[in-house]
């Protein structure tokens, strides 16, 4: 039996490039097709593989990639793949990658982080900050997108769900059930520390719908430490809000041993934003941690 594994693009790591790990794992001779790839943004076990990239890549000529701008090539990216040959066909999906064209004789089975947030849910805090031609051209792009996602839906065969949250969404927008198989989480590799570093921890992709620009905030305003881990196009802005306030640290993208270290001895993690699953409070829970949530449980919870 012949499978492929497809995901979205391969540039950073995330709850989603994990579960690529555990597929190929599962799957060791199947090959990953993807629209972007950035070995060198990615851990050990997502290099040196079999890795079949799309036509975007040869437009890239940066170290680091942006695959946001790509996002209106993607659908021709993903449906531009020859995977005729295979039997089974995997596609890890929150964009376009579901997309993929198969075999009339092939299994397609998606595993959905959610469908396509900024086109769905997040439409309109996505485009709250456009104006003008731009804002109305977004506008005409993520409909069209919305119509492509729904039509792209029916080429898959089964879908798998992330969350009981995310199989509601794939019920509401695309009309399918969906059985859930919640994210590997890594919970042995975490450990409890009986020391006390007395600061908060703020541990994700920084990107805009996580919402850490209110721990930022929130620690700025009630004068709490936070240290704050990764890397994403939010760091300009969080480290312009956290200017002239010594108490908030950015560490960037560390090591799985230095993520292990703040994880076991910070007060407790911040996590504001809605989340699909949330692989990062799991694994602060495995941590014997907290994980503050809401914003209206702050000024309460980080004044003690």
């Amino acid at each position: 039996m012949k499978v492929a594994i497809v995901h979205d693009w391969l540039t950073n790591m995330g709850g989603a490039e994990q579960v690529v790990i555990n597929l190929k794992r599962c799957f060791k001779d199947a090959p990953i097709y993807t629209s972007l790839y950035a070995p060198e943004d990615l851990c050990d076990e997502l290099r040196n593989i079999e890795v079949h990239t799309s036509s975007l890549q040869k437009k890239n000529k940066k170290s680091n990639i942006n695959h946001k701008k790509y996002f209106p090539f993607m659908p021709q990216a993903f449906e531009s793949f020859d995977l005729n040959e295979y039997d089974v066909v995997i596609s890890s999906s929150s964009s376009c990658a579901k997309g993929v064209l198969t075999n009339p004789n092939s299994i397609h089975i998606c595993y959905c982080h959610t469908p396509m947030r900024y086109a769905w849910e997040k439409r309109d805090e996505y485009i709250a900050s456009m104006k003008g031609c731009k804002r109305k051209l977004v506008k005409i792009l993520l409909h069209y997108m919305r119509m492509w996602d729904v039509v792209s839906s029916n080429r898959v065969d089964y879908f798998i769900a992330n969350s009981s949250e995310v199989r509601n969404r794939i019920r509401k927008h695309y009309k399918r059930d969906a059985i859930v198989i919640n994210p590997p989480v890594r919970c042995n590799f975490f450990n409890i520390s009986n020391t006390d570093g007395d600061y908060y921890l703020v541990l994700s992709r920084l990107v805009k719908y996580k919402r850490f620009d209110l721990a930022v905030k929130a620690c700025k305003e009630l004068n709490k430490k936070l240290v704050v881990i990764g890397e994403g196009p939010e760091k300009e802005k969080l480290q312009e809000i956290a200017k002239g306030y010594d108490n908030i640290t950015f560490l960037g993208r560390q090591s799985d041993d230095v993520v292990k270290k703040y994880m076991a001895e910070c007060k407790a993690l911040l996590f504001p934003g809605e989340e699909d699953f949330g692989i990062v409070p799991v694994e602060a829970q495995a941590s014997r941690k907290t994980s503050n949530c809401l914003w209206k449980r702050w000024n309460t919870r980080l004044s003690n």
